[in-house]
């Protein structure tokens, strides 16, 4: 383990050590476990983003095909 000194407004620092005593734990463990949670988040989201840009394109439309215009798409008329 490695010790880290961090700096807190007095509010800030007031706050953290009411929850702790109340949570029956340490100003220490509370950083410990928050940035422990935030670095699991951060390897999750860089997998995830890992495995999608490592996804061929999908092609949307056939090959000589034209994609239609925006009126086209945008026509709601046959949806009534």
């Amino acid at each position: 383990m490695k010790n880290v000194t961090i700096t807190l407004d007095e509010r800030t620092a007031a706050w953290v050590r009411v929850y702790a005593a109340r949570h029956n734990t340490s100003v220490s463990r509370i950083v410990g476990e928050m940035l422990q949670h935030r670095m699991k988040e951060a390897r999750a989201y860089d997998e995830a983003m890992r495995r999608f840009l490592s996804r061929k394109p999908v092609r949307l439309s056939k090959p000589g095909t034209s994609y239609p215009t925006r009126d086209e798409a945008h026509d709601r008329s046959g949806l009534r």
